[in-house]
């Protein structure tokens, strides 16, 4: 069952754009429809960088298992970087999120306060290259999105030194400035929920977010970093991405999966 919290202002979205969805207090909402079948991007060229796709996601949210299960099918694609964001809101709802980040739910409010299409603070919802959003099942919003996305930015390449370290190149040139971060991912998480809409379900996620470190500022020209082997070595952690993003919750730029 959806849940619409009262008092919410649609900017001239019809009602049938609120099904499959859940709203946070003060949530906006994108519009779209549903496809259930799996759909690879291969009619989209591929970049050097892969196009980021973050989803917002509960255990405690009824509508979100669809967009969980599209996460899952759209990550084997290796044009697209998706990355699972489980938030904290809906908590009060009978069950705490075990997999939930407060910094989730803050990006993610950042991100709404953007204003851009398909803003707001409800799940699931994707967000695609730190930009424009869409209600997380529907599918042909997403790929119309990642067609859209911006791939201009400066390319990214990884290779291990003879100490171990990661050595990070970007290369590019451009006039504004974004931060390098290292996000630890696990590629596979399995929870059984015991409360709240979703009790007695076995929910499935892939690439969620485990930690994030700052690794400094990309300042528009060539840079390299070293990534010591220490922070590769996060509790529950199998994956690492890089990601290149402009200030307060600005457009993804680049990113890059760490092979290791």
């Amino acid at each position: 069952m959806s849940k619409i919290i009262p008092c919410l202002l649609f900017a001239g979205a019809a009602l049938t754009g609120l099904i499959g969805m859940q709203f946070a207090p003060s949530a906006l909402a994108g519009s779209g429809s549903l496809v259930a079948s799996a759909q690879s991007f291969d009619d989209v060229a591929r970049p050097a960088n892969p196009v980021v796709i973050e989803l917002f996601t509960s255990q405690g949210c009824s509508s979100c298992p669809p967009a969980d299960l599209l996460a899952r099918r759209l990550a084997k694609d290796d044009s697209l970087l998706v990355i699972t964001r489980p938030v904290t809101y809906w908590d009060r709802l009978g069950w705490k999120d075990t997999l939930a980040r407060e910094e989730n739910t803050r990006l993610q409010r950042a991100y709404a306060a953007k204003g851009n299409d398909g803003s707001g603070v409800y799940t699931p919802q994707m967000v695609v290259n730190g930009g424009g959003g869409a209600v997380g099942s529907r599918e042909n919003d997403i790929r119309s999105l990642v067609r859209r996305a911006d791939r201009s930015g400066p390319s990214i390449t990884a290779a291990t030194d003879a100490s171990g370290q990661i050595i990070v190149k970007i290369s590019g040139k451009s006039d504004y400035l974004a931060s390098v971060s290292l996000i630890a991912l696990s590629s596979s998480e399995t929870v059984r929920i015991g409360r709240g809409e979703n009790g007695g379900r076995t929910m499935h996620y892939v690439n969620v977010v485990k930690a994030e470190r700052n690794l400094g500022s990309w300042r528009g020209k060539p840079m390299k970093l070293a990534i010591a082997p220490e922070n590769l070595n996060i509790s529950g952690a199998d994956k690492y991405a890089i990601v290149v993003q402009r200030p307060g919750a600005g457009p993804i730029v680049a990113a890059k999966l760490l092979d290791i």
